[in-house]
């Protein structure tokens, strides 16, 4: 252990988060002399940190060109990067970080609300953070000795930037597998086609449906189906949904035997995560019992200006057959007509149940109702 490990933690900073569609995590924080605060996605699934290139454009912040390539769902790319600047979070200022450069323009329109950036392994390395999604509060505190909450568990994952820990997953057969532990992807669970073919894992009775996801890069088409049950430490979650990455070789997995664990499953602990001393500590929040969502609806919901637009339409799916069509307007979903995608979102998580869309097209407002499926 080294000296600095030696020492008792303290708590430096105390700040607030959103959490999003999915339990994805946004702070603020402000960069350089901006005085504006920017919204920064939380992920241990990212190896940096990372600026929105629209971020750049709008504050004027120069970019210098790299061959450096990093990996997202939709593939990868080379990226610029701004080097040597500022980050402050609350009253916490850390100097000399290098951001890398993408374009977070479909993660702005599908959380309704500008991303300027997301805080990855760069950052996360260089504090212990305690997160508490009861109180939506992140502690930041300085490395060294922390006491664990009573009750709660302690994993010892392999960190490299990446962190991989183990699950268990039950389906066909048991498994004891690495995956990823990505605080920045909104799903509970994710895995290759190779991996679920190569282990003849799923249950020839699953039916897997056609999802949209997005993320770093782009959009990515998925299968999407339930498993039976998936262990995390001493923790167990059954039935959980879980998204098929239909091209291994993509080379956002590294090893296309190892998955990921989002934080759809995630949020459901507050959680401490000690880079420093490789570990990552969990404990049961309020979320813990919270129903997963099984809803289907073969439709994305996208907000550009002031507008929350429906697109990405699969063939045969409810949004299709209902008579939805890519570029509807939506005014409204149920009887909120608030124009949140957000609880847009949340309002069209009911599987089997009719639910009624005020949609604008061709300058006609009309309703139309849509049976989500179950994927359980």
């Amino acid at each position: 252990m080294s000296i600095a490990q030696n020492k008792e933690a303290k708590l430096l900073q105390s700040v607030a988060f959103r959490a999003y569609t999915g339990g994805v995590m946004v702070v603020q924080a402000r960069l350089d002399t901006i005085s504006q605060p920017l919204n920064f996605i939380f992920d241990t699934g990212s190896s940096g940190i990372s600026l929105d290139s629209a971020t750049c454009s709008e504050f004027n912040i120069p970019t210098t060109i790299t061959d450096t390539s990093v990996s997202g769902i939709a593939g990868t790319r080379k990226v610029s990067y701004v080097f040597n600047k500022k980050f402050t979070v609350g009253d916490l200022v850390t100097d000399s970080l290098n951001f890398y450069i993408n374009d977070y323009s479909i993660l702005t329109s599908v959380y309704g609300e500008k991303i300027d950036g997301i805080i990855g392994f760069s950052f996360l390395s260089k504090y212990i953070f305690k997160v508490d999604f009861d109180s939506f509060k992140i502690d930041i505190f300085s490395t060294g000795k922390i006491k664990y909450d009573a009750g709660s568990t302690t994993l010892k994952p392999s960190i490299s930037k990446l962190v991989t820990t183990t699950l268990e997953i039950k389906e066909k057969q048991k498994l004891t597998k690495e995956f990823y532990f990505d605080t920045g992807a909104g799903l509970s669970l994710l895995m290759t086609d190779d991996f679920v073919k190569k282990n003849n894992f799923l249950l020839k009775r699953r039916k897997q449906l056609v999802t949209q996801v997005q993320g770093l890069g782009g959009k990515k088409e998925m299968g999407l189906t339930v498993i039976k049950r998936l262990k995390i430490g001493p923790y167990i979650f059954r039935n959980v949904p879980t998204s098929i990455y239909t091209e291994s070789d993509n080379p956002v997995f590294l090893d296309p035997s190892i998955g990921v664990i989002g934080n759809e499953i995630l949020r459901r602990f507050n959680m401490v995560i000690n880079y420093a001393a490789g570990e990552i500590n969990l404990k049961p929040n309020g979320n813990y019992f919270d129903n997963f969502d099984y809803a289907y609806t073969g439709l994305s919901l996208y907000s550009l200006g002031q507008k929350i637009f429906i697109d990405d339409i699969i063939p045969n799916s409810p949004a299709e057959k209902c008579g939805l069509k890519n570029g509807d307007i939506v005014l409204g979903v149920s009887f909120s007509f608030n124009g949140d995608i957000q609880t847009y979102e949340k309002l069209l998580q009911k599987a089997r149940e009719d639910i009624r869309i005020l949609i604008s097209r061709n300058n006609k407002t009309f309703f139309i109702t849509i049976t989500p499926l179950s994927i359980r």
